[in-house]
């Protein structure tokens, strides 16, 4: 049976999640029908992946676009989750190849400060508003969630700034909702862990390079045939910072001289184990108190 088989019918969604959740999703679908037409982008995690679904649900497939972004940035796994999500609900998916942006455009990405992530944003999501223009759609959307704001996002700027409608965070969905109600909806990747783009594993202000992110990005993925699937490999040029959580810390530990066999295989000289364990965003702690938060 395919994912796309599994997904469960709107009435069996409706009987599986809380009548809070419910209240929710009502409201985003009344999000959805108000926008008529849009363009989805799609990175291949669990919250763009069920507000494409949702969208398609609501407004049928012949009026939706998902779009992705393929580049330097970004793993295999993202891409191909991104393909899956789309091929899940039946909608058409468009790739968009930072390769075809000029050095220009890319430059204060690749500088990779901590507005990285603002000019990524306003870059991909530029080219969406554009491309949603050309095709006669009449908006272009996002799965920025409830909880987004209380972070380091600077990419939410970008898409303010770019009137780019946001469903699941003007629906106060927050992560859990939108796990428990992709869950319910039999999509696939409703527990797939967090996979932010490549870059990430960087501190700032070290310059982006095709090839240490292909370090990075085969790094983590032999660290995954270990066994360590959930991890993060902080390259700090020639130490090695792994982030695992602190429930595989020990299992870590057994595997000590795999991942440092592993690790030295890829260049690094140094392999150093981060005992506080994996958490999201690690590189933004060292920016200031002024910068650790931005709230729209």
């Amino acid at each position: 049976m395919t994912d796309k088989e599994n997904m469960s019918d709107t009435r069996d969604v409706d009987k599986k999640i809380s009548p809070s959740l419910q209240a929710k999703l009502n409201r985003l679908r009344e999000i959805l029908r108000g926008l008529a037409s849009v363009v989805v982008g799609v990175s291949g995690g669990v919250d763009s992946s069920l507000l494409l679904a949702l969208a398609v649900e609501t407004l049928g497939k012949q009026n939706v676009l998902a779009v992705t972004a393929r580049g330097f940035m970004h793993s295999a796994s993202e891409t191909a989750a991104a393909a899956l999500a789309a091929e899940q609900v039946g909608a058409e998916l468009l790739e968009v190849d930072l390769a075809e942006f000029s050095e220009d455009s890319l430059a204060k990405i690749k500088l990779n400060q901590p507005d990285r992530c603002y000019w990524c944003k306003f870059l991909i999501f530029s080219h969406l508003a554009s491309l949603a223009s050309q095709r006669g759609y009449a908006a272009v959307a996002s799965g920025s969630n409830a909880d987004d704001p209380g972070d380091y996002r600077p990419g939410s700027r970008a898409e303010v700034e770019l009137d780019i409608a946001r469903p699941l965070l003007m629906a106060g969905m927050t992560k859990r909702d939108i796990r428990d109600l992709a869950r319910a909806m039999g999509l696939g990747m409703w527990d797939r862990p967090a996979a932010p783009c490549l870059a990430t594993r960087l501190p700032y202000g070290r310059e982006l390079s095709d090839a240490v992110l292909r370090r990075i990005e085969q790094g983590e993925a032999d660290l995954a045939r270990l066994g360590l699937a959930h991890c993060r490999l902080r390259d700090h040029d020639t130490l090695a910072r792994l982030e695992v959580p602190p429930g595989q810390l020990a299992q870590a530990f057994e595997l000590r001289e795999k991942i440092v066999q592993t690790l030295k295989a890829r260049g690094y000289t140094y392999i150093a184990l981060d005992l506080e364990g994996f958490r999201s965003g690690a590189m933004n702690e060292t920016l200031g108190k002024q910068e650790s938060g931005v709230r729209i």
